[in-house]
């Protein structure tokens, strides 16, 4: 291994004023198939959400849930997953995107956390808990795992979380009728699965555009250019589906979603935060967990300070109308150990895992 090799820092993500219109232009167009089709199709919509449902380990059941109250802050753990995407056939997969979000209905905001996938973070799988990368844990365990982790690493309490397969991304699109994007430079990529484009203008069809929103290997930009890829494909997805001749095929678009959503919001959760929260959605804050590339043995990390991480655990639980609290968690234990670790050197220095008694590395 070479250790001179220098580690990419995690690229700032894009979340921008768009998220807000792409979020309203959703709730448009479900309002207004629903209008056009009356109560069959609401009641088709719902039972597609509702068949979504999927309560995290040791959480309440559906039946006790409290509802969605729009006075009091929610946390969202967003997770992406590319199980059974272009070919891929395990069960469990690595959550490669992973965001936090926080409404503030008195703050009237919204805050986006992302968190990098390679963040070292301790496993909250009840078991081993091993340290590893935070991607790792949704294969590990699931959502529920993902959450406990996320939890764990900050500090706070999940609400709700919502995991999509990066497969129905193309069943959606081939339900919409494929999608119009700008292709912004020529590129062939196809032992990673990234597919040949040519620039210009191109309609889509579903393994297309999965292919265009996921190639990173040909990027210049790295994931800051798959990052604005994945944004016209959403916008194009969200225009087609305000289309008149869409509303002939919502079957379609529902159907695709099964087998490839899971949350535990039902579809009047749904309806409540798209409703009551509607006014936070104006103002999005953007916030990324900052981090240090380093080695872990023979595999790259992003290691957290626990400046920062208390930096970032403040915010979160502020945002939730809580104080904040000193963290106490595995990543602190490690970074006291690792004393004379150069958090600013951006040299890929050598991080190390020490045992609990602190005796040996």
């Amino acid at each position: 291994m070479k250790r001179n090799r220098r580690l990419r820092r995690p690229e700032r993500l894009i979340t921008t004023h768009r998220v807000t219109r792409l979020l309203l232009l959703a709730l448009t167009a479900l309002l207004f198939m629903v209008g056009a089709y009356g109560f069959k199709m609401y009641a088709d919509t719902k039972n597609a959400f509702d068949n979504s449902f999927v309560q995290l380990g040791g959480r309440k059941s559906a039946e006790t849930d409290k509802k969605v109250q729009a006075t009091k802050p929610i946390s969202i753990l967003l997770l992406g997953t590319d199980t059974g995407a272009l070919g891929r056939k395990e069960q469990m997969a690595n959550s490669d995107t992973i965001m936090l979000v926080t409404i503030n209905p008195k703050k009237h905001r919204t805050t986006l956390l992302s968190i990098p996938r390679d963040t070292m973070a301790q496993i909250q799988d009840g078991k081993k808990n091993d340290i590893a990368k935070i991607n790792s844990a949704f294969m590990v365990g699931g959502s529920t795992t993902a959450a406990k982790t996320v939890e764990k690493l900050l500090n706070f309490k999940l609400d709700y979380y919502v995991t999509l397969n990066m497969g129905g991304l193309s069943k959606i699109v081939d339900a919409v009728g494929g999608v119009d994007v700008d292709v912004p430079f020529s590129w062939s990529d196809p032992s990673h699965d990234g597919g040949t484009f040519k620039k210009g203008k191109a309609h889509l069809n579903g393994t297309q555009a999965l292919q265009f929103a996921r190639m990173r290997y040909k990027d210049p930009k790295g994931d800051y250019g798959r990052q604005l890829r994945q944004q016209q494909v959403i916008t194009a997805i969200v225009k087609s589906v305000l289309s008149a001749k869409t509303l002939t095929s919502y079957r379609k678009v529902l159907d695709s979603l099964h087998g490839n959503l899971q949350m535990n919001m039902d579809f009047d959760d749904l309806v409540s935060i798209a409703n009551g929260y509607r006014d936070s959605a104006k103002t999005i804050r953007q916030k990324q967990l900052k981090e240090t590339g380093a080695w872990i043995g023979d595999a790259s990390y992003q290691i957290p300070s626990t400046e920062e991480l208390q930096k970032a655990s403040d915010m979160v639980r502020s945002e939730l109308g809580e104080s904040s609290e000193t963290l106490d968690n595995e990543n602190v234990r490690q970074n006291l150990q690792n004393s004379n670790f150069d958090w600013d050197s951006g040299n890929n220095p050598r991080y190390y895992i020490y045992n609990a008694d602190s005796s040996s590395k």
